[in-house]
């Protein structure tokens, strides 16, 4: 424990007191959030970022470690076990490398060198190495049936020799040194016949780049185009060098006779290109793909928690629309609250072209309902549906409505899953898509908790990464954010309930059914009467789950109750009560934290607490807006370069950023083109959802391109962090300059060609930005 204490702490750059204490919550059960927020004085302050890398580490520490005795044992058991193999063992980094030190030494019953073994042929290798003589005549007097002759002896007797020199892992590991300093990955199309259907890998058909140069992003493209069998990968370098070296290990030039010496040269040419150079290309090509899986992950997550935190439109009500051609366009009016107040289907496009009769019914729902957002999924006929929208306000002016663009990806999963068959078993399928779109626009986090992570698409190659590991990071940000705004435990539905700390799905159920029979909660204490939620779960979960209205007034804050008799110390302090304290601040600026410190709460509870009080239930996601596209432009075709546009980040990269400025396909600005100043991480400049002013600088309305820059006009070159990507290198988004087609039962409507739409006026969100033009990267819907 103490070494694996040790080594967090270091990588961490925290005390190892502070590690041994996490490790001790984490141990007990308590989660990151909790441990994070209410066990400040333990950790001495490690916030939910240093745990979340401690917990991961952990893990993965703890099965290296495992893993590490094994291998020990296993050598002590062949007798292996030298100091320098135990040092090289115990120094082993990764899985990765821990395993390329055992490889040479893992028991092979059925390899050749095994087999040339068992047939007496040891002690000849032994001799060659050893003795001065010919290798024929060495082995004159030999004979077994499985080896007739001197060729195929001689072919077995290198075998063990080239088996013998890979334990040598001093030599080993300096030939990967070696071969890494000149390694080049090559990609080669696969043949002629794949040129066309692989034509979105054309850049890579004949490529080849420094392989310790080569972005993440790259190397996931070109990874793809070999998982599709378009293209043929390969890591190549010098050889000569490395041969030098394994000829000067074992002094080749100074063995006598000359054909001893030309056997044993023979053999380490084999050694190296047989054995040892496919095994190290292997090695350096899986090192580079972790750290490209791992970069590729941490972007997913660091766009999902800007999603997921983007601001709410927050309590109004809404029509969400879900644009269709052939089978309508699906409406539906949430209420403030979140529930369906009617829903109806129009036919404003072929083959019924009921334009008239579509207007009227907007028109209808958007006055009986007060309608005071309207929500347009940005699929197929996205803008042929807004015109159609923007023609309704204009026919009815009393009406005050804004709309805006929302990001379908993922609609469609939730609507075919059992969760909403459950909360809208009435709903058809379809239309239970239109309500996620406008509670999406209510709530984003509400609502994108009850769908996959992977299917809301703010990745980069999220289907070409360790499945099981991207499920952990993004599950922990979807953790981390649900837990960073708290829940209202009498309206919140099982999806986002179940990702509060302490609770699970089956928890998170047992809440809602036992609110449906008892009614809701009047304060927290009542949550310990729901079945399976025992002290130790209520402990968990409580500082994150809100009662606004209820009996105590802190039940509606992050107060934990195990602090409420730290309220009530201060509220009497003051001869106040706790109404009067709650929200003002002159009251609780005048209060002395040093004075409320005790044996049972630390001056970090105590701050929290006073923080709390004075601005209780606070949201941490940032004030709701929008932000206007030109009316002129709609389209790839109306943009020119110099054009001076409002946009907003739809997703973030490792080479730049995504930005939507109304038109069909998302401009790129180049991490080059984000700042007047040299920038390192596009995320330390740009975050899904943030509204942006950019400059048109390129146009390539043939293949759908849009470069786009941040900078100020005139501004001095800025040399970029990375290399320029690819066409395949932009994130699973529409290809060749077309959006994905919608995966709903309308299949013309995957085929369809958004035409020139009319001008309407078209808002756009910040914050959820991000979401709601987010259809881009690859989603499904």
């Amino acid at each position: 424990m103490t070494e694996l204490v040790q080594q967090i702490a270091t990588e961490l750059a925290v005390r190892p007191n502070q590690v041994e204490a996490a490790i001790r919550l984490l141990d007990e059960g308590s989660s990151v959030p909790f441990i994070a927020r209410y066990r400040k004085e333990a950790t001495q302050g490690l916030d939910d970022t240093q745990l979340r890398q401690l917990e991961t580490r952990l893990h993965y520490l703890r099965d290296l470690f495992e893993r590490r005795e094994k291998v020990i044992a296993s050598l002590q058991e062949q007798n292996r076990l030298t100091d320098d193999l135990l040092a090289r063992v115990q120094q082993a980094e990764t899985k990765n490398a821990l395993e390329e030190i055992y490889a040479p030494y893992r028991p092979k019953r059925t390899s050749k060198s095994f087999k040339a073994k068992e047939a007496g042929l040891g002690e000849y290798a032994e001799k060659i190495l050893s003795i001065e003589g010919e290798p024929k005549q060495i082995l004159e007097g030999f004979s077994h049936d499985d080896y007739a002759d001197v060729d195929s002896q001689l072919d077995a007797i290198q075998h063990i020799i080239i088996d013998e020199w890979a334990q040598n892992i001093a030599l080993t590991s300096e030939l990967k040194q070696i071969f890494s300093k000149t390694a080049i990955l090559k990609s080669t199309v696969a043949s002629d016949e794949k040129k066309e259907v692989g034509k979105k890998f054309r850049d890579y058909f004949e490529f080849s780049e420094n392989l310790n140069k080569v972005p993440s992003h790259r190397l996931l493209a070109m990874l793809r185009g070999r998982q599709e069998n378009v293209l043929g990968l390969k890591v190549d370098g010098e050889d000569q060098t490395p041969l030098t070296r394994i000829e000067s290990e074992y002094q080749l030039d100074q063995i006598q006779p000359q054909a001893r010496q030309d056997f044993l040269k023979q053999t380490a040419k084999l050694f190296w290109l047989g054995k040892i150079r496919p095994s190290i290309e292997h090695s350096l090509l899986t090192e580079k793909r972790l750290a490209a899986e791992a970069e590729a992950m941490q972007v997913f997550a660091e766009n999902l928690r800007h999603l997921l935190l983007s601001a709410p439109a927050g309590a109004r009500t809404t029509l969400g629309v879900d644009p269709g051609i052939r089978t309508g366009v699906k409406l539906a009016v949430v209420s403030n609250a979140g529930d369906v107040l009617a829903h109806s289907t129009i036919y404003p496009f072929a083959p019924k072209e009921d334009k008239e009769g579509s207007i009227a019914e907007l028109a209808r729902l958007c006055r009986e309902y007060q309608v005071d957002l309207i929500a347009i999924g940005n699929g197929t006929a996205s803008r042929e549906t807004e015109a159609v929208i923007s023609e309704m306000m204009t026919q009815n002016t009393d009406l005050k409505l804004t709309r805006v663009t929302v990001s379908e990806a993922g609609a469609s999963v939730y609507s075919a899953s059992e969760l909403a068959a459950t909360e809208l078993p009435e709903l058809d399928v379809s239309i239970r898509g239109a309500v996620s779109i406008a509670r999406r626009l209510q709530d984003p986090l509400a609502e994108l908790v009850k769908i996959d992570p992977k299917s809301i698409g703010v990745g980069q190659y999220q289907h070409d990464v360790n499945q099981v590991g991207l499920a952990q990071t993004l599950d922990a940000v979807v953790e981390d954010c649900v837990n960073a705004v708290g829940v209202d435990v009498n309206t919140a539905s099982p999806a986002i309930l179940g990702y509060i700390a302490g609770l699970n799905k089956a928890i998170a159920q047992q809440i809602v059914e036992y609110r449906k029979e008892h009614g809701h909660f009047s304060n927290r204490d009542q949550l310990k009467k729901v079945p399976r939620l025992g002290e130790r779960t209520f402990e968990q979960a409580a500082g994150f789950l809100r009662i606004q209205n209820g009996e105590q007034p802190l039940d509606a804050s992050a107060v934990h109750p195990e602090s409420y008799a730290l309220v009530e110390n201060i509220v009497n302090s003051k001869d106040v009560t706790i109404q009067d304290i709650i929200a003002n601040s002159e009251i609780i600026r005048s209060i002395d934290a040093d004075a409320f410190v005790t044996e049972q709460y630390g001056l970090p509870t105590v701050k929290d607490v006073l923080a709390e009080l004075e601005k209780p239930g606070r949201d941490p996601r940032p004030e709701f807006r929008t932000a206007k596209f030109r009316e002129d432009i709609t389209e790839v075709a109306h943009l020119n370069e110099g054009m001076q546009l409002e946009g907003v980040i739809t997703n973030v990269t490792n080479f730049g950023a995504f930005v939507d400025v109304g038109v069909h396909q998302d401009g790129l600005v180049h991490i080059s083109e984000l700042s007047n100043g040299f920038v390192s991480d596009p995320h330390k400049v740009v975050k899904p959802g943030q509204i942006v002013q950019v400059r048109v600088i390129q146009v390539d309305a043939e293949r759908g391109r849009v470069n786009l820059s941040m900078k100020a006009e005139g501004a001095a070159p800025v040399k970029a962090a990375r290399p320029a990507r690819s066409q395949q290198e932009r994130p699973e988004r529409k290809p060749q300059g077309q959006r994905p087609p919608r995966k709903d039962t309308d299949t013309k409507r995957h085929q369809h060609q958004k035409p020139k739409a009319d001008k309407p006026q078209e808002q756009k969100i910040g914050g959820f930005g991000a979401l709601l033009i987010q259809a881009g990267i690859k989603g499904s819907k």
